[in-house]
C-alpha cells in the first residue's frame, strides 16, 4: 500500500487543499513538506504525537521533512483553539525550549545539519531567523496587503477568541504563519504544509499568500485531531500534559497513560498511532471483547517503545504486571523518596507521603482522598488522616496507592533508617 492511501486508511487525514497532487507528490517521494511547533514548553506533549508519527511516516517514504519550530510566532502565541491569552515567555525560554525540541524529534525523524534538497533526511529551521527582526511598515505593506480582514474574521481559529475579546497581536498570528510557508517555499523549495485540523484557516492563508506573490501551486493537509470517544482532546491527566520527557512523565506513566485508553478508544489509537501493519490491525479488529486488554497492552507496548525505546517500554510493561497481574519485576514500578524534613518527631504523617510522592499536589487534595477512602499504604485502606509511619516502615519499599490507577513504591530517606 502507497504512504498516502495508508495514511487515509489510518483515518490521519482531515482536509486537502487538492487531493490528486498531494496524493502523488507523497507516494512519488517528491515533497517537501513542514510542520510547525510552537515551543510553549520545554517538552513536546501527546498533543504533538500526530504530528511526529506523520513526519516519520512519510520520510519512511522518502520525502523530506522541514520541523519549524516557532522562535518567533512563540512571542506571540497561536490562538487556535483557545479561550485565552496564552503566556508571554522570554527570548531565552524560548530558545531553550526549541534546543528540547530537537532532541526528542530525533526519535522520530533523521535530522541532517546543513539542508540539502536530494536527500530525505529531516532539516530543523528556527522561524525567528526571519521574524524577529522584521520591519513592520515594510511587512504589513508586502504581506498586509493580501489578507482580507473580512475573511479572516471568519477563520476558525479566531472564532473562540472572539467571545472574549481577540487582541491585534494575536490577530497578527495568521500572517505570520502564512509569511513562515512563504520563506520555507523560497528557501527550501517547501511545497507542502501540514498540520493539526485546527490550523486550517491558518495553512490557507500561507498557499493563498505564495500564490499571490509568487504564482505558484502549495499545498496544505491536515491531520485528525486526537479525540477520544466523547470528542475530547487526548493526552491529558489530572496532573496536566502527557508529555515526551520523561523526566515529566515517566516511561512507566506514559506506558499506563495508553494502557488505560477507554475499550471505545483503543482500535483508534492504534491504527491512527502505531507503525504495525494494516494487515495485523486488521486481524486484532476481529479480536473478541475478552481480549480488550491485550489489546491496549499492544497499544501502550508500542508506543512506549516509540517515544521512550524497547528496553524502557519493557519494563514499564514488567512493573505494570507486577502491579495489576501479579506477575514481572516490582523493581520498575516508579519509585518516591521520602525527604530527611518530612518527617516530624521521627514520623511522617500520611497527608505528607502522598504529596512528597507525588500522588497529591497538596495536603487538602490529599486530606480529600484519604476521607474519600482512596488511599492504600502497603495492603491496608487508610481512613484516618492522622496516621502516621517511621521511616524504617518504608525501608524496604511500601506501594502506595491514590485510586486504582495511581502508585509509589516509597521509600524511606537516605540514611533515615538504621
Amino acid at each position: 500500500m502507497k504512504v498516502f492511501e495508508e495514511l487515509k486508511e489510518r483515518g490521519l487525514l482531515a482536509q486537502l487543499t487538492d487531493e490528486k497532487e498531494i496524493a502523488e507528490l507523497v507516494n512519488k517521494g517528491e515533497a517537501t513538506f513542514y510542520i510547525g511547533f510552537d515551543p510553549t514548553a520545554d517538552s513536546l506533549h501527546v498533543g504533538h504525537f500526530m504530528a511526529l508519527c506523520l513526519m516519520k511516516r512519510l520520510q519512511m517514504a522518502g520525502n523530506k521533512p522541514i520541523a519549524l519550530v516557532g522562535g518567533g510566532t512563540g512571542m506571540i502565541g497561536d490562538p487556535s483553539g483557545r479561550t485565552d491569552l496564552r503566556n508571554m515567555m522570554t527570548t531565552e525560554t524560548i530558545d531553550h525550549n526549541c534546543e528540547c525540541f530537537r532532541k526528542q524529534m530525533s526519535r522520530f525523524i533523521t535530522f541532517e545539519d546543513s539542508f540539502d534538497k536530494s536527500t530525505d533526511k529531516a532539516f530543523m529551521v528556527n522561524n525567528a531567523d526571519w521574524l524577529r527582526d522584521l520591519n513592520y511598515i515594510e511587512f504589513i505593506r508586502d504581506i498586509g496587503v493580501h489578507f482580507s480582514v473580512n475573511r479572516m474574521l471568519t477563520a476558525e481559529c479566531y472564532k473562540n477568541r472572539m467571545e472574549k475579546g481577540l487582541s491585534f497581536l494575536e490577530f497578527n498570528y495568521m500572517l505570520m504563519q502564512s509569511f513562515d510557508f512563504l520563506m520555507l517555499y523560497e528557501k527550501y523549495g517547501c511545497n507542502m504544509q501540514f498540520g493539526g485540523d485546527d490550523q486550517w484557516s491558518n495553512m490557507l492563508g500561507g498557499k493563498e499568500l505564495i500564490r499571490r506573490k509568487l504564482g505558484k501551486d502549495a499545498y496544505a493537509m491536515t491531520i485528525t485531531l486526537l479525540l477520544n470517544s466523547e470528542g475530547n482532546k487526548m493526552g491529558k491527566t489530572a496532573k496536566g500534559a502527557v508529555w515526551l520527557d520523561p523526566e515529566k512523565t515517566s516511561p512507566f506513566e506514559f506506558y499506563q497513560y495508553w494502557r488505560n485508553v477507554s475499550d471505545a478508544d483503543v482500535m483508534k489509537c492504534i491504527r491512527m498511532l502505531t507503525f504495525l501493519p494494516m494487515e495485523e490491525i486488521a486481524e486484532m479488529d476481529k479480536w473478541d471483547d475478552a481480549r480488550i486488554n491485550e489489546k491496549k497492552e499492544v497499544l501502550a507496548r508500542e508506543l512506549t517503545t516509540l517515544v521512550h525505546g524497547e528496553e524502557e517500554a519493557k519494563k514499564a510493561e514488567s512493573g505494570a504486571k507486577a502491579l495489576f497481574a501479579g506477575g514481572g519485576d516490582d523493581a520498575n514500578i516508579p519509585a518516591s523518596q521520602l525527604k530527611a524534613e518530612d518527617f516530624r518527631d521521627g514520623t511522617v504523617d500520611i497527608l505528607q507521603v502522598l504529596v512528597s510522592a507525588g500522588l497529591c499536589t497538596t495536603r487538602s487534595d490529599a486530606r480529600r482522598q484519604v476521607e474519600q477512602g482512596g488511599v492504600t499504604v502497603g495492603e491496608e485502606k487508610v481512613t484516618d488522616i492522622h496516621s502516621a509511619y517511621e521511616a524504617a516502615f518504608f525501608k524496604d519499599g511500601v506501594l502506595v496507592r491514590r485510586g486504582k490507577k495511581h502508585f509509589r513504591k516509597v521509600t524511606a530517606p537516605e540514611g533515615e533508617v538504621q
